[in-house]
């Protein structure tokens, strides 16, 4: 390998992007977009539930369990009705939630030591946010009924009873199980796999469109180092959004960094290095900037979003699509990813995501030398 003409060809793709200012910006704003439109926007944090209470029983231990639902942070109680009919208008027009029935015998069975029944409604219609209100409403509804039921039986005993069973939480890594710091650490990989695979994979395939590429290969400059000089570019565009990623997301977002900075720039530079591979490698196979845009799209925002396991669990997916999600490097960059953010481990845990990006990088240069040898060929 020449370091003349490596220099040479990176030389030519770095002016290249320079002297192309609206890719050069979109390159940086769309990062920065992204990580603002996604860290404000997208929450998977289930609170603030609208919900709306029908009280039946209208005695002071139906008022208390309104009143725990209201000063819970998981529910908004939007309105207290009188019948049915509003609860099924406010479900229709998704302005409720869920809804909670006390029914007229609610107090009298609690204090006989009968079980007391609670009603919930809820709309099915977003499943995931209905099944995690629904075990939020029957915690609340079950506590605050066997506080009822322990009142009564000691008020008839005359004694206290002694004490049972208790649960203490601890949350590691998230205490306070802010949605946002679990998002941003993934955004970023996915961010940085959308963005350098997009730009590379316009490369080669802009040379062919503009008739230099034959040009290109009349020179004595060999594969390795064609490919390796034109990555050069993006790699700089790719650390430059991995950096804006990073501030954006410690200081605007607060989300907390416990690791290794180190650790993380080396494994961006691996990640960045196999993603850019693969867009040139997409780029040598099509000769049209239209295609090989749609599938370093195809290639990298679907499994990127999808297969990463950056917002979707890989573990509660089919195992055939675990299987395929193998094959997806952003997943080992996500993980290496959160867990230097959340955790602050080091390599000694995340070596074999970075042995997977290791391999994953080398392979995809093997593969994109081989196929530009074939086009000097």
């Amino acid at each position: 390998m020449n370091f003349r003409r490596l220099k040479a060809v990176a030389r030519k793709e770095i002016l290249h992007v320079v002297r192309d200012p609206r890719s050069l910006a979109s390159a940086v704003a769309i990062p920065l977009t992204m990580l603002l439109i996604f860290g404000y926007a997208l929450s998977l944090d289930v609170d603030k539930i609208p919900t709306m209470v029908f009280d039946l029983d209208r005695t002071p231990q139906s008022q208390n369990l309104v009143r725990i639902f209201q000063g819970s942070r998981y529910f908004n109680v939007i309105e207290t009705v009188q019948s049915y009919k509003p609860i099924e208008k406010a479900m229709d027009a998704r302005r409720a939630l869920v809804a909670v029935v006390i029914p007229n015998d609610y107090a009298r069975n609690i204090q006989s030591g009968q079980t007391a029944q609670v009603q919930l409604l809820l709309d099915g219609s977003d499943s995931n946010t209905a099944s995690i209100a629904q075990g939020y409403a029957e915690a609340v509804v079950q506590g605050y009924g066997a506080r009822i039921r322990l009142a009564a039986q000691t008020m008839r005993a005359g004694n206290v009873p002694q004490g049972g069973v208790g649960t203490q939480v601890r949350v590691w890594y998230n205490p306070d199980m802010v949605s946002r710091n679990f998002i941003v650490p993934g955004l970023i990989a996915v961010i940085m796999m959308i963005i350098t695979a997009n730009l590379s994979s316009l490369t080669i395939a802009r040379e062919w469109e503009n008739g230099t590429m034959e040009q290109l290969l009349s020179t004595p400059v060999r594969p390795a180092e064609l490919a390796l000089g034109k990555l050069s570019a993006y790699f700089l565009v790719g650390i430059t959004d991995m950096i804006i990623c990073l501030l954006v997301g410690v200081f605007l977002f607060d989300v907390p960094f416990k690791g290794s900075l180190t650790l993380l720039m080396v494994s961006s530079c691996v990640f960045l290095l196999g993603a850019l591979c693969t867009g040139i490698l997409i780029s040598s196979a099509f000769r049209s900037q239209l295609i090989a845009y749609q599938m370093g799209t195809l290639t990298s925002f679907l499994p990127g979003f999808l297969l990463s396991g950056f917002i979707y669990s890989i573990n509660s997916m089919p195992r055939v699509i675990q299987v395929i999600s193998l094959f997806v490097p952003a997943r080992y960059f996500i993980n290496i990813s959160k867990g230097i953010f959340l955790k602050g481990i080091g390599l000694n845990i995340l070596w074999p995501d970075f042995l997977l990006l290791l391999g994953y990088g080398a392979l995809m240069f093997f593969f994109t030398a081989r196929k530009l040898r074939q086009k000097v060929a």
